[in-house]
């Protein structure tokens, strides 16, 4: 009911990210399904039976971050569907479960730092000089992997020495980029010019045949150099923004500074980076100091 409708104000509206889009239109299509087996009428739904639906979900050993986004998702599509007359009022009168809170996994800094130092470049190989960007920019900036994918030559500014970036819900933020990330930079763009014939993207990060790239891409590249220095089973991108944020905590970077830097909306988001900095001074206080 009011599929298409609620996809495009997800979209148009709200401006969701595609992955947070696709969540809440696979919870709702569930939920829907969960209407048709019960034989339950959309416009007589109650607190009740939604405390059914999301009870069978923890009987079924749904874990309370699945949940969650359902309820997530549904109170936003009941609230779409309220203001669109549709339904009166929300039936979802249940609170969001409890979860565990999970600390960000990061690599070493100072290994990463080595590695992307020594990296030895052919200077003919295109394909390596835009992975060692790739790789830089992540770590250098703390921006996501849809931002990385976004990214144009006309949003790097050399002069101010700041790249513009396009976060979510299109929301723009300029991050400042280090001389180590500019020389990167200017490197692969004349690498990009040299190397791909007719190169009509605009888009920076490029596959060799001239084409913006693309999410598996960019996990490939990040996997690859991280396996060089990590036998951590999470290696994905998204651990570059968060080593980022993490060793601008651990030398002293103010945490709304930080909180703007990543582009979060609050900040509680980027607070969960203090938990993994205290972690890490307990661990070496427990390693240094003789009667710990």
């Amino acid at each position: 009911m009011y599929q298409e409708e609620f996809e495009k104000y997800l979209q148009f509206e709200r401006r969701y990210s595609k992955h947070t889009l696709m969540a809440y239109l696979y919870e709702v299509s569930l939920f829907l399904t969960f209407l048709d087996n019960d034989h339950l009428a959309f416009e007589e739904v109650n607190h009740r039976d939604m405390r059914h639906y999301f009870a069978q979900m923890s009987e079924s050993k749904k874990s309370a971050t699945t949940i969650n986004r359902s309820i997530s998702a549904l109170r936003t599509y009941f609230k779409f569907l309220q203001r669109e007359g549709v339904v009166k009022g929300s039936p979802i009168q249940i609170k969001a479960l409890k979860t565990p809170k999970k600390l960000p996994v990061v690599v070493e800094k100072d290994k990463l730092m080595s590695l992307l130092d020594q990296l030895e470049i052919n200077v003919h190989d295109f394909e390596s000089r835009r992975d060692k960007l790739v790789m830089e920019l992540l770590f250098g900036t703390g921006i996501r992997l849809s931002e990385l994918l976004q990214i144009q030559d006309r949003d790097i500014d050399y002069y101010s020495k700041n790249l513009l970036i396009f976060g979510k819900r299109s929301k723009e933020r300029l991050v400042p980029i280090n001389a180590t990330l500019i020389k990167e930079l200017q490197l692969y763009l004349q690498a990009k010019t040299l190397y791909i014939d007719n190169n009509k993207s605009s888009f920076l990060i490029v596959t060799k045949e001239g084409k913006p790239a693309y999410e598996k891409l960019i996990y490939r590249i990040v996997h690859k150099y991280l396996s060089m220095i990590s036998s951590q089973q999470k290696r994905s991108p998204h651990i570059l923004r968060h080593t980022f944020a993490t060793a601008l905590l651990d030398n002293g970077a103010d945490l709304n500074a930080i909180k703007e830097l990543l582009g979060h909306a609050g900040l509680a988001a980027t607070q969960v980076y203090t938990h993994n900095s205290a972690e890490r001074l307990k661990s070496i206080y427990k390693q240094a100091h003789p009667k710990a």
